[in-house]
């Protein structure tokens, strides 16, 4: 690291000056590791960065840039638009005119529309500049697919515990923070939850609290008075948030209740609307309870309800005690694979005529044209059930989309249906 004015801002006095410098990433950065090949070939080539905050994405921009000698160009899409696009084509064919290369870096490029995403594509074709993206989202849903296509997509990942350790130690040898006990470490360890970032803007806040407060050493005690309620890193609209709720919906689905309880207090703990919980939860009532358990999708229902009558935190139990009956409750997603064949066969089936016997008769005409004409009332057969009749359109075999499975309740439906189709062979033997 080289030295740098002790005012700057803690994270740029410790940012990593050689690739040697850079803590985690090791399965990009280490030996024989696809980065490592990259800024060891002297060619740079456009790339995406996809990770989580504070894990290193613009650090190796620069360390990339300086690799390679190239001049850097940064363009914020939060910020950015078009016109800084332009004025880094311009700055970067003044750099080609001397010999110089170029790297633009997009941070958040995630941000830029389609059209502003385009008007990189010549450039990079052209090999005017090298361009390298940042994202915190997946560059599958947020980055063009040309652009995408022109680009390696490198993933970081966050860092691990003992990863912040060793940036915590860094600082603590610059004597940017004082101190800490072990209890203390570890509770700021999980507070800044793989974010590098997070970790030393905590610590820069710890070493001025603790310089106005004359403190030699940082406390476990102090350091939740300083922090105040610990809250995680939780992305409620990203990659994060899809991943979170389908470990929470697989976890149920695997019959699992501790593991179902903990993808809840995750995503509760990080801030999403226990509502959408709710209406997840109904879902997975229908689609994987189903019929094998019939009460899920009324205590699903129950438990939107209460927590409408409730609200947070008190509403949150009864939304835990519904995953957990879900969790428990015997599986079936018979009806759900049933539906989905009977939608497939419908789209590409053509529009067959409904049968005479099943249709409406409400006019003279109609019964006069034979509308409803033989239509068997299934309550005046015997049993309730009109054995041998047809429900689909002529000539259309049965498909058989409902196939109960031999779990919960389903055992008896399955029964059931057993016992009315050899009705049906009967009846249908006698009259061929």
């Amino acid at each position: 690291m080289s030295s740098k004015s002790a005012h700057a801002p803690l994270a740029e006095r410790l940012r990593p000056q050689s690739l040697g410098e850079v803590i985690g990433q090791q399965h990009l950065l280490g030996e024989g590791m696809p980065l490592r090949i990259a800024f060891e070939s002297g060619q740079p080539h456009s790339c995406i960065l996809w990770g989580p905050p504070g894990t290193g994405k613009t650090t190796i921009a620069r360390l990339m840039a300086d690799a390679f000698d190239a001049q850097f160009i940064t363009i914020s899409a939060v910020l950015g638009g078009v016109k800084d696009i332009r004025e880094a084509v311009e700055q970067a064919q003044v750099a080609q005119a001397h010999g110089r290369r170029t790297i633009v870096f997009v941070d958040e490029v995630h941000r830029f529309n389609k059209s502003q995403q385009d008007a990189f594509l010549p450039h990079v074709e052209s090999g005017l500049f090298t361009f390298i993206g940042a994202t915190t989202e997946n560059p599958s849903f947020e980055v063009n697919s040309a652009l995408l296509s022109r680009a390696a997509v490198y993933v970081l990942q966050p860092l691990s515990e003992d990863d912040l350790k060793q940036i915590v130690q860094r600082a603590q040898a610059i004597d940017a923070v004082p101190p800490i006990e072990a209890a203390a470490l570890d509770r700021l360890i999980g507070y800044a939850d793989g974010d590098a970032r997070r970790l030393l803007n905590t610590l820069e806040t710890l070493a001025v609290a603790a310089t106005r407060e004359k403190r030699s050493e940082v406390s476990d005690e102090w350091l939740l008075k300083v922090l105040g309620e610990r809250m995680r890193r939780y992305d409620k609209g990203g990659e994060q948030f899809y991943d979170t709720i389908s470990a929470l919906h697989k976890s149920m689905r695997g019959s699992d209740p501790d593991a179902t309880l903990y993808w809840l207090v995750r995503m509760l703990d990080g801030g999403v609307d226990p509502r959408y919980i709710c209406r997840r939860m109904i879902r997975m009532a229908v689609e994987d309870v189903g019929l094998a358990d019939p009460r899920a999708l009324r205590m699903a229902l129950d438990a939107a309800d209460v927590y409408e009558r409730l609200g947070s935190p008190e509403g949150e139990l009864a939304i835990a005690e519904c995953l957990v009956y879900l969790a428990v409750a015997p599986k079936s997603n018979a009806v759900y694979v049933a539906y989905n064949e009977a939608r497939a066969l419908v789209r590409k089936d053509g529009t067959r005529p409904v049968p005479m016997h099943l249709r409406n008769a409400p006019t003279r005409l109609m019964k006069d044209l034979g509308y409803g004409k033989e239509y068997r009332y299934a309550h005046d057969e015997a049993g309730g059930f009109a054995a041998g009749e047809n429900y689909f359109p002529e000539g259309m075999r049965p498909p058989n989309f409902y196939r109960p499975v031999e779990r919960g309740l389903e055992i008896r439906i399955a029964e059931k249906l057993r016992e009315l189709r050899a009705l049906n062979a009967r009846e249908q033997g006698r009259n061929p």
